[in-house]
């Protein structure tokens, strides 16, 4: 037994709602650690990278795209999910999402932090990366329905931004806190 096994919750039943391109829904019957039961939506959804892209010159790379379930555009770092090609890896995704969604190709990329984006329904678990020696030299293009400005912002932009609430997507939040403490 381990430590957190008064916490544990075992999936008795699972029922799926939805299978579509991106997520999967179900909702599952399970039983909590008092043994009593209860039921849990989940959403189902694969892998995905974030992008910290650095400019030489100390700027941030983001992308300004609409995003419709919350019907308005927003301000992000570059972003997607893996393709369910097997042999792509995550660093791989980042290097083709920043080569699609900005003009820029990375010399490097590193992984800096992962995390789940939104435990409490969705499993969804983001590798988030730092991509420097950037050149202005991508040669790919944004997925076909996917329209996005590039817009590079200093440090200070990025502060005024996020005190500002400019900035309301978490990827890019935490990315921009994970640049932003870099000099402390």
């Amino acid at each position: 037994m381990t430590e957190f096994a008064h916490l544990q919750e075992q999936k008795v039943d699972s029922k799926e709602i939805f299978n579509g391109q991106i997520v999967q829904v179900y909702v599952d019957t399970i039983r909590l650690a008092n043994g009593q039961q209860a039921t849990r939506e989940v959403v189902r959804h694969c892998p995905a990278v974030a992008v910290l892209a650095i400019t030489d010159d100390d700027k941030v790379v983001l992308v300004r795209q609409f995003r419709y379930p919350v019907d308005k555009p927003l301000l992000e770092v570059p972003a997607g999910k893996m393709d369910g090609d097997e042999s792509e890896t995550p660093e791989g995704t980042a290097a083709r999402e920043l080569a699609e969604e900005t003009p820029y190709t990375a010399a490097k990329i590193e992984l800096i932090h992962n995390f789940y984006t939104a435990p409490g329904f969705c499993d969804e678990y983001m590798y988030l990366f730092r991509a420097s020696g950037l050149q202005k030299n991508s040669d790919l293009q944004p997925d076909e329905d996917e329209f996005v400005d590039t817009v590079l912002y200093s440090r200070e932009e990025v502060v005024s931004a996020l005190k500002n609430r400019e900035i309301e997507d978490v990827k890019t939040i935490t990315a921009l806190q994970h640049w932003l403490l870099e000099r402390l």
